[in-house]
């Protein structure tokens, strides 16, 4: 991908981010302030379905002119979780229903050919039947898209994190994945985001439109890593499954930790409070940059002690 497309691609992305927080401000579709909430100024919740646009015109425009820089199809459970999210934003959607529209994206995800066929020798198991990979790459894609919605309760984390995966899994990849120029585009739209998560007024945040789509972002990239086309350079020894749990491991622990807490608690786990790892930072902390930052090097410290111990 050509450095005007994504300068093209950047300048898109604010364009959008500005005309729709002006559009959810003039029609009183702002974020609700109370005790959940980590600000205590205006704020719109409409970062998501910009990203959504502005790479959905992008891929119009390489559509139409025949260049395939990347599977288009993969556009079609991203959009649908991110205009489920949109009107969870606006309105809120029963979890239930929300859960529906997860695991229809996941099935539109592996029927475009990202599934799990191969433990790599966890267990003992290799190689799977169809239908326990088909239940298992399900599952985790609903896990994936939880945790990143999960984590996504301050300013800029989930953009951090999500940005984090990319890299590192681009980074140890041989050859490249074939998601190299949609992330690198992902990355680019997101950068104006950090502007406007981080301004003291007027906020932008992803919203769940957001967080849904950085979270099958992810799960496609996990799904992609367990299967062979994914290899690791050669002068890096990662069993791939160690590698994934590595880099994901703040999410996964925050949503088992959290799920849990809230059960045990009596409470439905699907309920938002403020007991996040992030949340408890934050209150040590009390700034979200270095809690951010705190939970980014924790990810990448993590990431190199397991690399490390096994």
């Amino acid at each position: 991908m050509g450095i005007s497309i994504l300068l093209f691609s950047f300048s898109l992305s604010i364009f959008f981010i500005i005309m729709l927080q002006n559009f959810f401000i003039k029609y009183d579709l702002v974020d609700d302030i109370n005790k959940r909430s980590s600000h205590n100024v205006i704020a719109t919740r409409s970062g998501g379905i910009g990203l959504l646009l502005t790479m959905f015109i992008i891929s119009l425009y390489h559509y139409f002119l025949g260049d395939t820089i990347y599977d288009f199809s993969i556009i079609i459970p991203l959009g649908l979780l991110a205009v489920v999210g949109l009107y969870d934003d606006i309105y809120k959607v029963d979890f239930k229903l929300k859960f529906i529209f997860q695991i229809i994206a996941a099935k539109i995800i592996i029927d475009n050919g990202y599934i799990i066929e191969n433990m790599h020798g966890v267990f003992g198991i290799f190689e799977l039947n169809r239908m326990i990979a088909q239940l298992l790459t399900m599952l985790i894609i609903v896990a994936v898209l939880n945790a990143i919605n999960f984590i996504d309760g301050i300013d800029g984390l989930a953009i951090t994190i999500v940005s984090i995966f990319i890299i590192l899994f681009e980074f140890f990849s041989k050859n490249g994945t074939p998601f190299i120029n949609f992330s690198s585009l992902i990355i680019i739209c997101l950068l104006p985001l950090y502007y406007f998560n981080f301004k003291k007024s007027n906020k932008v945040f992803l919203g769940d439109s957001g967080s849904l789509l950085l979270g099958s972002v992810s799960s496609i990239y996990i799904v992609h890593i367990m299967t062979n086309d994914y290899v690791i350079k050669d002068n890096y020894d990662l069993h791939k499954i160690l590698f994934v749990i590595s880099i994901f491991v703040y999410p996964i622990a925050d949503l088992t930790r959290i799920f849990f807490l809230r059960m045990i608690s009596g409470k439905s786990p699907f309920i938002a409070d403020k007991r996040h790892i992030h949340h408890l930072i934050f209150k040590k902390v009390k700034n979200h940059f270095l809690t951010v930052i705190i939970i980014s090097l924790i990810t990448l410290l993590t990431t190199i002690l397991i690399q490390i111990t096994f």
